[in-house]
């Protein structure tokens, strides 16, 4: 029983070599990003409650735009984006963009505004399409 307890806590990944088996350490999960509070602040405003943590935020260099993805306690996906980043104003609706229902991509993550605009975000690009059809591909660094 105590050797059950000492290896269930051992942090160290297995590695089989022949017969034996050695441990070979991991690195520490990481601890999760709070999202910003200003993103929370407008997310409670909407009747999203709880904590959102970061899975995703870049920067584009051209606009000094700052996108997040956040994933809520429940596994729900948003999107904020804010001109500046968390440096400048922070006004929801004219420096601001905070979208629910973000869905997962293959290589992206999607979110959609009521307007139509659809804004798809990655570690390489933010690409903007416009309910016209018009689209703007914007480059992005991680941050």
């Amino acid at each position: 029983m105590s050797a059950g307890l000492v290896l269930g806590s051992h942090h160290d990944a297995p590695t089989e070599t022949g017969s034996q088996t050695t441990y070979v350490p991991t690195e520490p999960a990481a601890e999760p990003i709070k999202c910003p509070t200003e993103m929370h602040d407008t997310a409670r405003r909407l009747g999203y409650d709880g904590t959102m943590t970061q899975v995703l935020k870049v920067r584009a260099d051209s606009t000094g735009m700052t996108v997040w993805i956040c994933e809520d306690d429940g596994g729900k996906l948003f999107y904020q984006a804010n001109k500046g980043g968390l440096a400048a104003r922070w006004i929801e609706g004219e420096t601001a963009l905070f979208l629910p229902d973000v869905v997962k991509g293959d290589d992206d993550y999607v979110a959609t505004a009521d307007d139509g605009n659809t804004f798809s975000v990655n570690e390489q690009r933010l690409v903007i399409t416009y309910k016209s059809g018009q689209t703007e591909t914007l480059d992005v660094v991680p941050e």
